[in-house]
């Protein structure tokens, strides 16, 4: 029998202070991204990159090894001529056939439409001359803005498929109602997720790309695995204990028993994300930035968001019961 009294976590007691938590994460965002689907011209939560509205890649060829200290420099001076947000990659061993004699490195920039052979086309190719040695245009193409719409499309189709097949998982594993707070918690760590880089976008320019739905298909994976992790506890202890506690009391004791396993996990992930943001590459910040997000706010949800749901709506349930009984009576 469990001692409910030394229980740290109450997830039933303070069930409001939870709701108000939430409320306070999301209502921001949301705000954030009603205004941007009205004021932004792809009508879209956040602001899109070239990935989904079409845009340039020009392929530089460089006999440097280029460093990230080069990348930054060149960045800025691209922002100097005009060229906002440019998604900057190097290409460098395997990647470099034979034929590219003299080619340690290729340097790609991803940005807006530009015309081959545009003012700000040679104007790039002088910021790579000055910036790189024996440096030269290998590569132009432009990608579509129908080709990027079908790519958003996708991305949001294989977000579906996601939660669909999540829905079905945990409807077989649990129950229907399991189910219906797993997904909540899912869309409540989107919605946060997505209302910080809708603000970001408004005040800082902030961009999403393909990496930014890799992104949220991994905080799906991460979070749903810690709900599962809770419920599992949670109808174990059920099993041996419903006709001794009050669901509410399985609850609480269910969350403290898997409660310093989730924060532990969760932090020696989000450890490793941040060297990741603070010693890696500036082309994958926003990647590396949204997936702690998602590591904070799915840990918080599993916990708290989720576990509060269920009781919420079992307790619901017994008193619908109750009624016909005092009704009859």
């Amino acid at each position: 029998m469990f001692n409910i009294g030394k229980n740290t976590v109450h997830v039933v007691k303070y069930r409001i202070l939870w709701m108000c938590l939430s409320a306070v994460l999301l209502l921001p965002g949301i705000a954030a991204m009603i205004y941007s689907t009205i004021t932004y011209p792809t009508h879209t939560p956040v602001k899109v990159g070239i990935d989904y509205t079409g845009g340039t890649i020009l392929q530089y060829g460089t006999s440097d090894n280029v460093t990230n200290k080069q990348l930054a420099a060149t960045r800025e001076d691209l922002a100097k001529i005009g060229v906002e947000n440019p998604y900057i990659q190097v290409i460098k061993g395997n990647k470099i056939t034979k034929e590219d004699n003299g080619i340690n490195s290729i340097v790609s920039i991803r940005t807006h439409f530009i015309k081959e052979g545009s003012e700000l086309s040679k104007n790039i190719s002088s910021i790579m001359s000055s910036n790189y040695k024996n440096s030269s245009l290998i590569q132009f193409t432009s990608v579509g803005a129908t080709l990027g719409k079908e790519l958003l499309q996708k991305s949001m189709i294989a977000l579906a498929l996601a939660l669909l097949a999540m829905i079905a998982y945990i409807s077989f594993r649990f129950k229907l109602d399991y189910a219906i707070a797993a997904i909540l918690g899912l869309v409540h760590d989107i919605l946060f997720v997505i209302g910080v880089f809708s603000l970001l976008g408004i005040f800082c320019n902030v961009q999403i790309d393909n990496l930014f739905m890799t992104a949220i298909l991994t905080i799906l994976g991460f979070s749903i695995n810690d709900t599962i992790v809770t419920f599992d506890r949670i109808r174990e202890n059920l099993r041996y204990y419903g006709k001794k506690m009050t669901f509410g009391e399985i609850v609480d004791a269910s969350v403290n028993q898997t409660i310093a396993r989730s924060v532990n996990t969760s932090l020696t992930t989000f450890l490793t994300l941040l060297a990741l943001y603070l010693f890696g590459g500036s082309t994958t910040k926003d990647f590396v930035f949204a997936i702690m997000l998602g590591v904070v706010v799915g840990t918080y949800s599993s916990i708290f968001f989720c576990s509060m749901l269920v009781d919420f709506w079992e307790e619901r349930k017994s008193k619908q019961k109750q009624q016909p009984q005092t009704q009859e009576a």
